[in-house]
C-alpha cells in the first residue's frame, strides 16, 4: 500500500524517495526511543504511587506494558528485504504504532494525575509537554507521524485539566494548549527543512547521475571516434604504403630519365599523404601514453635555429618575415617533444598569417623561461580561443581547405603541453594577429656545456650502403600489394626478401631455409595480420622455436591507443605506414648492426 505524495513534494518519483528516506529515518531511532520511553513511564509510576499509593498508577502502567508489545511488530520493518519498495505500508504501520503509544500517555491524565495536589499535578503537565516536544525531532521528518505523536497525548492532558475546572487548572490548560501550539508550529517547521534538504540531496544526485551519463555518453563518442580514426587510419595507411614503396622503386629505376620528375613528384605527394596521417598517428600516441617525456636540461638557441632553417622557406614563399631571436637559455624539458610543440606553432602561425610576419623569441622569468610565438595573422576572436586547441577545428575554413591542414596541430600542442607540463597561454585579437606563450623551467647548462648557441643544422638522414643491409628477410604481411611492392624495392638494394601471409607459411618459410642453411637475418611482421592474428605474438612465437636471436621488426598502419601501449611495452622496434623507404632501409641496416 503506497501513500499518497508529501504535499510539499510535486513530483512522484523525487515524492516516492523522500518517503523511503522518511520512513527509515523513522524507524532508525525505534530502540533508543523504546528504551527511554520505558524508563520514563516507570519513573513516573513510581514517583506517583509512592507519592498517593493510587492503584490507577498500577493500571496505568499494566496499559504502558501491554502497549510496548507493538514494538516486535515495528522491529520487522528492518527484516522486511523490500522494506526500500514497501515504505507506503511501512508508514502507516509506524503511523498506528505511534497513535497507539500516544494514546496510551493521554489517557494518563485521566487515570491518576492528582488534580488535588497543585505542585503534583504541576509536575505531571511538565513530564507530558516535555515528553512531547523530546520526541518531535525522531517524528519531524513525516508531518503525519508528528500528529500521531504529539495530539492524542496533550489532548488527554489539556482535556483533563479542563474537567477539573478550578481558574487554576483552567489557566494550566490554556498554558498547555499554547505549548501544543508552538510545538506543532516548530515542528512543523523542522519537517520542512527535512523535506527540503532531502529534496536538495536528491536533486544533488539526480544532477551527479545525470553528468555520469553526459560523462559516459562523452567518453563513448570519443570511444568510438578513436576506433573510427584507427580502423580508418589502418586502411589508408595499407595501400599508401605499397604506393610509397612502389614509387620509390619507380624513382630509383627512373634515375637519369625525362620521366624521373613524374616519379619524383608522385613521392611528394605520398609525403604529404603520409605526413597527414602521421599527424593523426601522433594524436593516438599521445593518448595512448607511449610517448614518455625525457626531461633533461636543454639550449634553445639550437632547437631555435633548427626551427628557423625549417621553416624560413615556407615563410618565404608567403612573402612573410620570419625572425628567431637567438638565445643562450637553457630550460629543463625533452627536446624531441619540445621541438614538436613549437614547430605546431610555427606552422599554424604561417599558416593563418597573410601578412606581415612571425616572431618566436625567448625571454627569462625568474625560475621560469617564456617562449612567445607573436604573429600578424588573422587572429582568433574570444569565441574561438578554447576551441581551436580541439581536434579539427579551425577558424574561417568552411570549406576544409586542405592547404590549411586538418585543423589537428593545436590540439596536438594542447596534448603535448600537458605531457610537459608546460602551460601554453593564447592572446589574441581578431584581426590582428595572435600570441602564444609557453611557460617552461629554467635550467643551467650541464658542466662543460656553452652557454652560446651552437650554428648546427641536424644531421641528414642517409640512407645506409647495402653492405651494412641484412642478404635475406623474411616479411609476414596479408596484403598482396605491400608483399610484392617491398619484395620489389628491397631487391632494388641488394635484399632477397621471402612474403608470406600468416604463421604456418612464415614456419614452413623458417624450415625450408634451416634444411638450405640459408637463414633469415631479419623478421619483418605486420601486427595485425588476417583473421584478427597478432602479429607481435606471431613473430615472438617463430623467434622461440626458431632463433631468438633473429632480428624482429614490427610494421604497422596500426593507430588504435591500446594496440599501440602494447607494441610499446613489447620493446620492439616499430614503424608505422607508411613507411618512408630510406627510414625502412636504415631500421634493417640498424637490426644487422645490433
Amino acid at each position: 500500500m503506497e501513500l499518497r505524495p508529501d504535499p510539499t513534494v510535486t513530483d512522484a518519483s523525487t515524492a516516492t524517495r523522500v518517503l523511503r528516506a522518511q520512513v527509515a529515518s523513522l524507524y532508525a531511532t525505534n530502540w533508543s526511543s523504546t528504551l527511554a520511553d520505558a524508563l520514563l513511564a516507570w519513573s513516573l509510576c513510581a514517583f506517583f504511587y509512592w507519592s498517593s499509593r493510587d492503584p490507577m498508577v498500577l493500571v496505568w502502567l499494566g496499559l504502558h506494558t501491554l502497549q510496548l508489545l507493538r514494538y516486535p511488530l515495528v522491529r520487522a520493518y528492518f527484516r522486511d528485504p523490500e522494506a526500500i519498495e514497501r515504505s507506503g505500508f511501512w508508514a502507516h504501520r509506524k503511523d498506528r504504532e505511534l497513535l497507539l503509544y500516544s494514546a496510551t500517555w493521554g489517557v494518563a491524565p485521566w487515570l491518576f494525575m492528582p488534580a488535588h495536589d497543585l505542585p503534583l499535578t504541576a509536575l505531571f503537565m511538565l513530564v507530558m509537554l516535555g515528553l512531547s516536544s523530546a520526541g518531535v525531532p525522531s517524528v519531524a521528518p513525516r508531518w503525519r507521524s508528528v500528529l500521531a505523536f504529539v495530539v492524542p497525548m496533550t489532548s488527554g492532558l489539556v482535556t483533563a485539566l479542563l474537567w477539573v475546572g478550578t481558574p487554576v487548572h483552567l489557566f494550566m490548560a490554556v498554558c498547555g494548549a499554547l505549548y501544543v501550539g508552538a510545538t506543532l508550529h516548530f515542528a512543523r517547521q523542522q519537517h520542512l527543512l527535512l523535506t527540503e534538504s532531502l529534496l536538495m540531496r536528491f536533486e544533488k544526485e539526480g544532477l551527479a547521475d545525470q553528468l555520469a551519463q553526459q560523462n559516459l555518453v562523452t567518453q563513448r563518442a570519443s570511444d568510438e571516434k578513436t576506433r573510427f580514426f584507427a580502423a580508418a587510419s589502418h586502411d589508408l595507411r595499407q595501400p599508401l604504403h605499397a604506393i610509397a614503396l612502389f614509387g620509390a622503386v619507380l624513382e630509383k629505376k627512373l634515375a637519369g630519365q625525362t620521366d624521373h620528375a613524374h616519379a619524383a613528384r608522385l613521392m611528394r605527394a605520398v609525403h604529404a599523404l603520409g605526413t597527414s596521417l602521421d599527424t593523426l598517428l601522433d594524436v593516438s600516441r599521445l593518448d595512448a601514453g607511449v610517448i614518455p617525456a625525457q626531461i633533461q636540461p636543454v639550449a634553445l638557441g639550437p632547437a631555435f635555429l633548427a626551427l628557423h632553417q625549417n621553416f624560413a622557406a615556407l615563410a618565404e614563399e608567403k612573402g612573410l618575415e620570419l625572425r628567431v631571436r637567438s638565445t643562450p637559455l637553457w630550460v629543463k624539458t625533452d627536446p624531441a617533444l619540445l621541438q614538436r610543440l613549437l614547430a605546431n606553432l610555427l606552422d599554424n602561425a604561417i599558416k593563418y598569417t597573410a601578412h606581415g610576419g612571425v616572431l618566436l623569441v625567448a625571454r627569462p622569468r625568474g625560475l621560469r623561461v617564456w617562449i612567445d610565438l607573436i604573429d600578424t595573422g588573422i587572429g582568433i576572436a574570444p569565441e574561438h580561443a578554447e576551441r581551436v586547441f580541439d581536434e579539427f577545428y579551425q577558424v574561417n575554413n568552411p570549406g576544409r581547405d586542405r592547404t590549411r591542414g586538418l585543423g589537428i596541430g593545436l590540439s596536438i600542442v594542447r596534448r603535448l603541453s600537458s605531457l610537459l607540463d608546460h602551460p601554453v597561454q593564447l592572446q589574441s585579437r581578431h584581426g590582428q594577429g595572435s600570441r602564444f606563450r609557453v611557460e617552461l623551467p629554467a635550467s643551467l647548462p650541464p658542466p662543460g656545456e656553452q652557454t652560446g648557441v651552437e650554428s648546427r643544422a641536424p644531421p641528414p638522414s642517409n640512407i645506409p650502403p647495402p653492405a651494412h643491409l641484412p642478404r635475406r628477410v623474411l616479411l609476414i604481411d596479408d596484403e598482396a600489394d605491400i608483399a610484392e611492392a617491398a619484395t620489389a624495392f628491397l631487391e632494388a638494394w641488394g635484399v632477397a626478401l621471402v612474403a608470406v601471409t600468416d604463421e604456418p607459411g612464415a614456419e614452413r618459410a623458417l624450415q625450408n631455409a634451416r634444411a638450405a642453411s640459408q637463414p633469415f637475418e631479419a623478421l619483418i611482421c605486420d601486427v595485425r595480420l588476417a583473421d584478427g592474428a597478432d602479429g607481435l605474438d606471431t613473430a615472438l612465437r617463430l623467434r622461440e622455436r626458431f632463433d631468438a636471436a633473429l632480428p624482429l621488426l614490427l610494421v604497422t598502419g596500426e593507430t588504435a591507443p591500446e594496440r599501440l601501449q602494447r607494441v610499446h611495452d613489447s620493446g620492439v622496434p616499430v614503424l608505422f605506414k607508411p613507411v618512408p623507404p630510406d627510414r625502412l632501409l636504415q631500421a634493417l641496416a640498424q637490426l644487422t648492426r645490433r
